[in-house]
C-alpha cells in the first residue's frame, strides 16, 4: 500500500466532507491546497483514486463532489479479454463493465458497482467503485522462477494478472511446479498482486497433480475434521432394534435399487404394486437425518459442503463414507431406515393420493441401469434369466414411468436430452477414452419416479404452509427468448410467444419438432442457454422447465443438503407437528441454507466441468494431427467452436478461416464472408484437424480441413 497516497487521499476527503466545501474543479482544488503546477499529477492521481472508490464523483462541469448515486453490490465475472460483468441479485441481466472500469477487481470478487448507462434495449453498463470482498485469497497456478524472485500464472484464465512472489517466499518451488499461492497484497491498477507459496503440488505433468490443482483452486474439502470423526464412532454399523419402532414396515414388499455400476451411495429404492386400476408406487429414501442430527459437527460439515462432488477420478462426499456407503446406503439384504413417499397413480398417470411416512425397508436386489435396460428395452435373454423373478416388476416399472412421463409431457415439461461426457481412465488416472453418457430407459424411469416424489412432497408441504426449501426454476428472460425465436427462424421453425414470454409447452413443442433433425443439437443448446439456472428458495415459485407448480429435492439426502434439511421438517411434522417456536426456528435458518446450497451446487458443477475439460485435453494429446468430423457448436466474433462425436469441443480462430474476411452476425449466430458470403453457422457439419492443445488453459485448437474436391465441408 502506498502510504503517501493514502495520506493525501485523507487530506482531500477531510476537506471535501467539511461544512465549508463547495464543489470545485481540479484546478481550484490545486489552488486551495497551494499545489504547484509541476505537482498537479499527484493531485490528479488522488482524485482519480477517490472517484474509482466511489468517494467522489465528477459533475458534468468537471467539479468534484460527494457522490449522490447509490451503488449496487454484486459478483464480478471477469472475461479473459479484460472486460467483465457484475451479477446483482434481483436484476434480470448482468451489468457490463469495460476493461478500464474494473477497478482492479478479480473474478468472483464482491464489488460495488455504479450504473452509468441503462436503457431498455441494451445491457446496462457501469463501473466498479470498490471491492467489498476478495474471492481469491488463495490461487493455484504455474510457477516460474526469475533470478531472485518468481511469479505464478493462475490456472484460471479469468484471473488476468500474474502473482508476484518475492525472494524467500516460494517454499522451494521450481519452474514448472504447480503451486498454491496465498495473496498478501491485491495490488492496484499499477501494481501486480503479491503473494507467497503455501503448497507445492508437484510438476504440472506428474500424475494426479491435474485434479489436485482443481481441488485446491475451488477450495474443495478433502478430509473430515476430528470432531466429525469422533461423532462417527458413536454411530452403529447396523440398524438398532429400538430405532425400528414406530415405523411402517415395508420389508415384505419387493424392493430394488437401480443405480450406476460404480455407485456406492444408494439413497433411493422403489416398490410397485397394483390394486385394480390403481398403481401403488413407493419411493423410499434413506433416513439420513436419523444419524445426522441438527447442529452436530456432522450436520455443520454437511451444510458447509452442501453437496457431494463427482470429479472424473473421485467423489468428494457430503457425508463420511461410513454413512454414505454404509448405514445410510440402501444396500441389498440390509435393514435400513427410510422416509417413504407412497403414491397412488391412476391409468392416466395422475397422482391421486399419497402418504409420506417413516419406514423400514430391506432391498431385495441391487440393480444397475444397464441390466434393467437390457431387460425392458433389449430383451436380453441372459440378463432376463438372471433376474427372472423380477421381469414382471421391471416391465411394470416401465409402464408406470411412461404414464407419469406422459402426464408430465401433457402439461408441458421440457426434456433437454443433451449428451454428457463420460471419461474413461486407466489405473494411473490417465484419460484413455471419452464417450457420451448413455441415458437409457432405466435412467429415465428412475428420473420419472424421483420427479413424482419430489412434486408430491413439495405440494403437500406448500399447502400445509410450513417453512420449507423448494427447488425453483424461474421463467426465462424475455430478451433471450426473443433472440431464440429469431435464431430458430433461420432453420424454418417458429416459437409462439405472448408479450415476449413463452410457456414450457411451446418450448416442448419446439424440441419435439426438431427431434431427429440436423438442427436438434444446436437448437437444444441455444434453448437451454435461454433458460435461467435452477436454485433453492424458501418461496414456492414453481419450476419452469418441469412445468411444475410445486417442486423440491427430497430424494437424495446422502448427497444434497436441502433434501436432508427438509427430511427433518417432514419427520418433525409427522411425529408431533411443528410448534410455533420450531416454525420460527426454521424460518430463521432456511434462507441461508437455500443460499449456501445454491452456491455450493454451482461450485461443484464448475469443478466437475473443469476436471472433464482437463481430461479431454489429456486424451486429445494422443490425437494431435488427426482428423475428426464434428458440428459447429458455438459462433463468436473471435472464431467458432466445434464439437466432436465424443463430446470433445475445440476452437477454430477466425484468423485461421481462410479464403475471406469473416464478420460475426450476432442475430444469426453465424460468421459471414464479406466477399464470398460463405457462412459458418451453428449446427453446420465440418471436418477438423487437432492442431494444438494447451493443458494449462484447458483449450483445444482445431483447424478446418479441406475435402477432396477442394471445398470445405
Amino acid at each position: 500500500m502506498d502510504k503517501g497516497l493514502e495520506k493525501r487521499k485523507k487530506i482531500v476527503m477531510d476537506f471535501v466532507e467539511s461544512p465549508m466545501y463547495v464543489p470545485m474543479k481540479a484546478k481550484e482544488l490545486a489552488l486551495f491546497f497551494n499545489i504547484e503546477k509541476e505537482r498537479r499529477t499527484e493531485l490528479d492521481e488522488v482524485l482519480k483514486e477517490l472517484v474509482l472508490e466511489g468517494r467522489l464523483e465528477i459533475s458534468k462541469r468537471g467539479k468534484y463532489k460527494k457522490p449522490e448515486h447509490r451503488y449496487l453490490l454484486g459478483e464480478f465475472m471477469a472475461n479473459p479479454k479484460g472486460f467483465g460483468f457484475v451479477r446483482v441479485d434481483d436484476r434480470d441481466s448482468d451489468i457490463f463493465i469495460p476493461s478500464e472500469c474494473t477497478a482492479n477487481a478479480m473474478n468472483g470478487d464482491t464489488v460495488k458497482v455504479v450504473i452509468d448507462i441503462e436503457s431498455g434495449e441494451k445491457r446496462a453498463e457501469g463501473h466498479i467503485i470498490g471491492i467489498e470482498k476478495h474471492a481469491n485469497v488463495q490461487i493455484v497456478g504455474y510457477y516460474k522462477k526469475n533470478n531472485t524472485f518468481g511469479f505464478v500464472l493462475p490456472d484460471d484464465a479469468k484471473l488476468l494478472k500474474d502473482i508476484y512472489i518475492p525472494a524467500g517466499r516460494d517454499k522451494g518451488a521450481k519452474t514448472g511446479d504447480k503451486v498454491v499461492v496465498e495473496i498478501t497484497d491485491f495490488g492496484d491498477h499499477k501494481k501486480k498482486p503479491e503473494g507467497k507459496v503455501i503448497e507445492v503440488l508437484g510438476k504440472n505433468t506428474d500424475a494426479g497433480v491435474d485434479i489436485l490443482s482443481i481441488i485446491r483452486a475451488f477450495g474443495l474439502p478433502e478430509n473430515f475434521n476430528d470432531e466429525v470423526e469422533n461423532e462417527l464412532r458413536k454411530i452403529p454399523s447396523t440398524v438398532l432394534e429400538k430405532d425400528k419402532k414406530g415405523r411402517l414396515d415395508f420389508r415384505d414388499l419387493v424392493t430394488v435399487t437401480i443405480d450406476g455400476e460404480d455407485a456406492k451411495d444408494l439413497d433411493d429404492a422403489i416398490t410397485l404394486e397394483r390394486n385394480g386400476n390403481i398403481w401403488h408406487l413407493g419411493v423410499h429414501i434413506a433416513d439420513v437425518t436419523h444419524y445426522v442430527r441438527e447442529n452436530t459437527a456432522l450436520d455443520k460439515e454437511a451444510l458447509h459442503r452442501a453437496t457431494s462432488i463427482y470429479l472424473v477420478d473421485r467423489v468428494i462426499p457430503m457425508l463420511p463414507r461410513k454413512l454414505s456407503n454404509g448405514i445410510c446406503s440402501l444396500n441389498q439384504g440390509e435393514d435400513r431406515l427410510a422416509l417413504s413417499c407412497m403414491m397412488e397413480i391412476d391409468e392416466k398417470g395422475n397422482i391421486i393420493g399419497h402418504n409420506i411416512c417413516e419406514s423400514i425397508i430391506n432391498v431385495n436386489e441391487r440393480m444397475t441401469y444397464n441390466a434393467v435396460n437390457e431387460i425392458i428395452t433389449d430383451s436380453n435373454e441372459v440378463t432376463k434369466q438372471r433376474y427372472s423373478d423380477y421381469i414382471e416388476l421391471f416391465n411394470n416399472f416401465k409402464l408406470v414411468s411412461e404414464l407419469l412421463r406422459g402426464a408430465r409431457t401433457k402439461r408441458g415439461s421440457i426434456d433437454f436430452d443433451l449428451p454428457e461426457s463420460k471419461v474413461i481412465l486407466d489405473k494411473n488416472g490417465k484419460a484413455i477414452d471419452i464417450k457420451p453418457y448413455d441415458r437409457n430407459a432405466a435412467t429415465k424411469l428412475i428420473e420419472d419416479f424421483m420427479l413424482a416424489a419430489n412434486e408430491t412432497v413439495a405440494e403437500d408441504f406448500f399447502w400445509q404452509d410450513l417453512p420449507f426449501i423448494y427447488r425453483v426454476h424461474e421463467n426465462p428472460d424475455p430478451e433471450k427468448i426473443k433472440s431464440l425465436a429469431i435464431f430458430i427462424n433461420n432453420f424454418g421453425y417458429t416459437l409462439r410467444r405472448k408479450n415476449d414470454e413463452v410457456s414450457p409447452k411451446e418450448l416442448q413443442k419446439l424440441l419435439a419438432s426438431i427431434e431427429g433433425s440436423d438442427a436438434e443439437g444446436v437448437i437444444s443448446r441455444i434453448a437451454l442457454r435461454s433458460m435461467k439456472q435452477a436454485r433453492y428458495d424458501t418461496s414456492c415459485i414453481g419450476h419452469f422447465g418441469l412445468a411444475a407448480r410445486y417442486y423440491t429435492h427430497f430424494t437424495s439426502p446422502i448427497r444434497r443438503y436441502p433434501d436432508l434439511q427438509i427430511h427433518r421438517i417432514i419427520k418433525e411434522n409427522i411425529r408431533n407437528g411443528i410448534s410455533d417456536k420450531r416454525t420460527e426456528h426454521y424460518r430463521a435458518i432456511l434462507d441461508s441454507v437455500a443460499l449456501q446450497s445454491s452456491q455450493m451446487e454451482r461450485r461443484a458443477e464448475e469443478a466437475e466441468r473443469e476436471t472433464v475439460k482437463y481430461k479431454k485435453c489429456e486424451y486429445m494429446l494422443s490425437h494431435l494431427g488427426e482428423e475428426f468430423d464434428g458440428i459447429i457448436s458455438g459462433v463468436t466474433g473471435f472464431g467458432i467452436f466445434v464439437e466432436l462425436e465424443n463430446t470433445v469441443e475445440g476452437f477454430i480462430r477466425i484468423a485461421d478461416l481462410e479464403g475471406d474476411y469473416f464478420v460475426y452476425n450476432e442475430a444469426g449466430y453465424e460468421l459471414v464472408g464479406e466477399i464470398t458470403k460463405k457462412k459458418f453457422v451453428l449446427g453446420q457439419k465440418v471436418r477438423v484437424k487437432v492442431y494444438d492443445i494447451d493443458r494449462l488453459a484447458k483449450r483445444i485448437d482445431f483447424k478446418l480441413v479441406k475435402e477432396k474436391d477442394g471445398r470445405r465441408d
